[in-house]
């Protein structure tokens, strides 16, 4: 006999909310909160990056400005994607530029500051596998005096043609690391930074700018921008 639909159990307990879905709606409601409290925005793009150097320099600004690194899609959505929703007027403008790897940059900080900031700003770290090498290195046959004997192995499971002569580590044959303008292999990344060499450099560029009353474009920064985009197309 088919069970009545009258003795179904309902639950009423509510349903929670995914954990994504609740992070993306946080970052909107910090957007529109740094929208309200700050005077400038700006969509900048970056080179190489390194979590903890931003992390850093988000210390370090933190009492003037506000970075945010988030879905393109959230913060277009934070921002407005057009007149009728933008967050203030003009704001709009900043999302056609969230593309690629960009992010938001909240400040009250003078214009020519900002700009001073993104210019210097260069963190040097090594290169990363499938990063563009910078420069060829080429290792000549002979001794490796910067080696122990003990890295021996390892340097030969590098592509490395080495070999121990009385406990030294030596270079049987002129190796070639890298080659500038090609992708670092991961073994030529571990040999790099063994090497001590960095050819990674960690850059950050204004794309545009916006205020309540302005609004501009960076030539370099979209320059930038457009440059990833071919990169990855």
């Amino acid at each position: 006999m088919p069970k009545s639909k009258r003795n179904r159990p309902v639950t009423l307990s509510k349903t929670k909310k995914k954990p994504g879905l609740e992070r993306k709606g946080k970052v909107v409601t910090d957007i529109k909160d740094a929208v309200e409290h700050y005077a400038n925005a700006y969509v900048f793009t970056y080179d190489n990056m390194r979590n903890q150097k931003l992390k850093d320099l988000r210390e370090q600004l933190k009492s003037s400005s506000r970075i945010f690194l988030a879905g393109k899609k959230v913060m277009q959505i934070a921002l407005g994607r057009s007149h009728a929703d933008e967050a203030k007027t003009g704001l709009h403008k900043l999302s056609k530029f969230l593309q690629g790897d960009t992010g938001l940059f909240f400040t009250n900080l003078p214009r020519d500051d900002v700009e001073r900031l993104f210019r210097e700003f260069e963190e040097h770290d090594f290169a990363r596998t499938g990063s563009i090498a910078t420069e060829t290195v080429e290792l000549k046959e002979g001794p490796l005096e910067q080696f122990t004997h003990e890295m021996e192995p390892f340097l030969r499971k590098q592509g490395m043609p080495v070999r121990l002569n009385k406990g030294a580590v030596e270079l049987v044959a002129d190796h070639i690391v890298c080659e500038e303008g090609k992708p670092i292999s991961p073994e030529a990344a571990q040999t790099l930074r063994l090497l001590g060499m960095q050819m990674a450099t960690f850059r950050l560029y204004l794309v545009c700018w916006w205020s309540s009353d302005d609004f501009e474009v960076y030539k370099e920064g979209l320059a930038q921008l457009r440059a990833e985009a071919d990169d990855s197309s």
